[in-house]
């Protein structure tokens, strides 16, 4: 069974991001619509929450149920998912005196966090956000703030939970890559060893079994050595 990391999706220009960061560190993902959470089975190590151009503070806000995933699967909140995780677990978000957007540099990091871990203070970060956390719930610790935003990252105590207010999936993010590397191999146990042939041979050999002697017609350009391994 291949380990993967769920990105649920509500909506970000960056989502699609996350998931090639991840496959650059040989690490298999999956996204799915924030609404269309799949079955949580044991090969899923840990979900990602994305951004969103949405509020936290707007009528019908994206707010699904984690209760299958907070404080049972590792989980890592960025931008509007680090809002989701403050604001509608007993913290509160507003709107920011300005909209932040562009480039920051970490002013606090609490560097024996393990998401936080190698990171270095002044560190470059990309902000993308209207609305900022004003007040992290009772059992959250801030663990990084940048000059203008005090609540840039915090953690949730006694659980795998962390919610981050900048973007390390772009480039601008110098050391985002790490953090999300801290995140899916150093919280949650991933080996980094899926490759886009080990995806390929191994849903050949599912296929296969599903389908027996029956023969398959796929539509799908990318994969074409996918086609004649199934069909002889």
């Amino acid at each position: 069974m291949q380990e993967q990391i769920l990105i649920l999706d509500f909506g970000s220009q960056f989502t699609q991001l996350i998931a090639r960061r991840l496959r650059e560190m040989n690490v298999y993902c999956e996204i799915h619509p924030f609404n269309k959470i799949p079955q949580l089975t044991p090969d899923i190590k840990g979900v990602i929450l994305s951004g969103s151009p949405h509020s936290v503070r707007q009528e019908n806000p994206l707010n699904p149920s984690l209760e299958n995933i907070k404080g049972k699967l590792p989980l890592l909140g960025i931008c509007y998912g680090a809002q989701l995780l403050a604001h509608f677990y007993g913290g509160e978000v507003g709107k920011s005196n300005s909209r932040e957007y562009g480039r920051a540099n970490l002013s606090f990091v609490e560097d024996n966090n393990p998401l936080f871990k190698g990171i270095s203070n002044e560190s470059q970060v990309w902000m993308s956000h209207a609305d900022t956390i004003l007040k992290v719930p009772e059992n959250y610790n801030i663990i990084a703030s940048t000059h203008d935003v005090k609540v840039a990252g915090f953690a949730v105590t006694g659980e795998q939970t962390w919610g981050i207010q900048f973007h390390p999936e772009v480039y601008h993010s110098t050391e985002g890559a790490a953090l999300l590397q801290n995140f899916v191999k150093g919280i949650c146990g991933c080996k980094g060893t899926w490759t886009s042939d080990s995806f390929i041979d191994t849903t050949v050999a599912e296929l296969k079994q599903k389908l027996g002697n029956d023969k398959v017609v796929l539509g799908l350009s990318m994969n074409q050595k996918l086609l004649r391994m199934l069909n002889g």
